[in-house]
């Protein structure tokens, strides 16, 4: 049976980019099943591209391939491959950072190195392309693994899992009076931003549905935020226009200004120079 290809980008849809790619995967097996994830990761964010990864990954039936193509060094060295994961996908990446969340909550199980000699596109008129993988390299080669034209032992040779190429994941902190983390990434649409605190621990810190907790928020170490907000399961629950704390899709927690745009009102972002800290008080 032939597998699913979930692609992810920072092409955007302003000109022919994803259109080429998709037209590789059609021409060489025009029944695969393409399915655009997103084509709007940040440009060159190779940590958004991780996280997005992650984020959907595991609602997938088992042996979907997936195809992230956020390249900033392309034509470089780095490596080009397709890793397998212990949870039952194959990834098709460069290998820049982009595994990085899905290894560290779901595991890589074996990575292997693409062989551009059988699993690149060649053609007379392209022969001389490096800047554009997600179509010659990566597209190209998910289709034929997808299609069964190639097995994963015939992508190329494996490599050690190890070697992965992956971002620092800072942990969250559990304190008596109070639980750090910082903001892993954003609700682009709607402003939200997300931390990397779970549910569980949240709630093993002693908080409460409905509580008022004191939230500061430090970015570069400078207080940027500091207010009593509540957490509620649902955005409803909360008056318009407010800053309310809930567990988001993946139940970690999340902070949401109220058909407002946190991001935007309060001048907020994510990265690891932003810390949240929620205390008892």
């Amino acid at each position: 049976m032939k597998k699913m290809l979930v692609f992810q980008t920072d092409f955007t849809y302003k000109e022919g980019a994803v259109a080429a790619m998709y037209g590789v995967v059609k021409s060489v097996d025009i029944d695969i099943e393409i399915i655009t994830a997103t084509h709007e990761i940040p440009q060159y964010d190779t940590w958004s591209a991780s996280y997005r990864l992650y984020q959907y990954i595991d609602f997938w039936p088992k042996g979907t391939i997936f195809v992230s193509v956020v390249d900033p060094g392309v034509g470089t060295s780095r490596r080009a491959c397709v890793a397998k994961t212990k949870n039952g996908y194959y990834i098709v990446t460069p290998d820049n950072g982009s595994l990085t969340h899905v290894d560290r909550y779901f595991g890589i199980k074996e990575v292997r190195q693409i062989d551009e000699s059988i699993n690149r596109l060649h053609r007379e008129d392209n022969g001389a392309v490096s800047i554009f993988h997600g179509r010659d390299l990566f597209g190209y080669c998910a289709a034929r693994l997808a299609s069964g034209i190639i097995s994963y032992e015939e992508v190329g040779p494996l490599y050690d899992v190890n070697e992965i190429v992956r971002h620092e994941i800072v942990e969250p902190k559990k304190y008596d009076d109070r639980i750090e983390g910082m903001f892993e990434i954003n609700d682009p649409n709607f402003g939200n931003l997300w931390t990397n605190i779970l549910l569980k621990d949240f709630l093993d810190a002693g908080f409460k549905m409905g509580d008022q907790i004191r939230t500061v928020i430090c970015y570069k170490d400078e207080i940027v935020f500091d207010e009593k907000i509540p957490y509620y399961d649902s955005f409803g629950k909360a008056e318009a226009g407010s800053v309310m704390i809930y567990n988001n899709e993946i139940n970690k927690m999340g902070l949401a200004k109220v058909t407002g745009n946190l991001c935007e009102d309060h001048h907020l972002g994510y990265g690891q120079e932003y810390k949240v800290v929620f205390y008892h008080e």
